[in-house]
C-alpha cells in the first residue's frame, strides 16, 4: 500500500498535466482563454478529487498484488 502523501503527489502532478491540456483544448474549442481556463480549472478540481478517491479505493483492494 502506498502512503496518502504519495497518492496526493501523483494526483497533483497528473492533474497539472491535465490542467494544461484542458486549457489548450478549451482555448482551441472556444477561442476564449477565459472560458477555456475556467473549463480547465473546473475539470482539474473535479478530476483531482475523483483520482484521489479512486487511488485510495484501489490501494485497499488486494486482487492482483504479489506480496
Amino acid at each position: 500500500m502506498e502512503s496518502r502523501q504519495r497518492s496526493l503527489v501523483k494526483a497533483l502532478i497528473w492533474n497539472l498535466i491535465g490542467l494544461v491540456t484542458m486549457a489548450v483544448v478549451g482555448l482551441v474549442a472556444t477561442g476564449s482563454a477565459a472560458v477555456g481556463g475556467t473549463l480547465a480549472v473546473a475539470n482539474t478540481a473535479l478530476g483531482l478529487v475523483m483520482y484521489v478517491i479512486y487511488e485510495r479505493i484501489w490501494a485497499r483492494i488486494r486482487w492482483g498484488r504479489h506480496v
